[in-house]
């Protein structure tokens, strides 16, 4: 998923420099959000439920999500198990998380599916740190897009006399702290998520 790229300045009118700190407060937020949802989706070499949450069974022709087919569990840091409730779902099942390239070999006894999570080599390490800094990047471009817009927003409020130079200089001041802080915040997820990848 793409995060959030804000449309400029055609964005709702503020009435006072407070909304619009306000509305990129929330924006931001949605940023942070999209990249713990994005970072969960990159494999450790440890079992996570998230890993399999892009896989689609197709359920009597209907491209469905896993979890909506089965109940998933991490018995160990190293194996998933998928319990189909309907049991003649089990090899559509199989075959849709072998396809969802994730380079995972499941298996199943008739039963269940057992999903081995392999260790990451060393090259498999370095790809996925790559493909975490585009993520991190993307959503810190998110977030000064936000800063541009919630600016360009309280100087138009400047502009239409509905606040003061004081009140512009302080939102502006405010809302580049909270980029500041935001950017902050996704740096340390990003770094934590990083070193989950290659200490493992």
């Amino acid at each position: 998923m793409k995060p959030e790229h804000p449309t400029a300045t055609s964005g709702p009118a503020f009435k006072s420099a407070k909304e619009a700190e306000a509305s990129s407060k929330a924006r931001m937020e949605k940023v942070l959000a999209d990249l713990q949802h994005a970072m969960a989706a990159i494999r450790t070499g440890r079992a996570s439920l998230n890993l399999l949450d892009s896989v689609r069974v197709d359920y009597y022709g209907t491209p469905t999500p896993l979890n909506q087919v089965a109940t998933l569990h991490v018995p160990e840091p190293q194996l998933i198990t998928v319990q189909p409730w309907d049991i003649s779902q089990i090899g559509a099942i199989e075959k849709a998380i072998r396809s969802a390239d994730l380079g995972l070999n499941p298996a199943n006894d008739g039963k269940i599916v057992r999903v081995p999570i392999p260790a990451l080599t060393e090259e498999r390490r370095k790809e996925l740190v790559k493909r975490l800094h585009t993520v991190a990047e993307d959503h810190r471009v998110s977030l000064r897009n936000i800063r541009r817009d919630t600016n360009e927003a309280v100087k138009k409020l400047l502009k239409d006399k509905l606040i003061s130079e004081d009140d512009e200089r302080r939102a502006l001041d405010e809302i580049q702290k909270m980029t500041d802080g935001y950017i902050q915040k996704l740096d340390g997820a990003a770094k934590g998520k990083e070193k989950e990848i290659i200490e493992l």
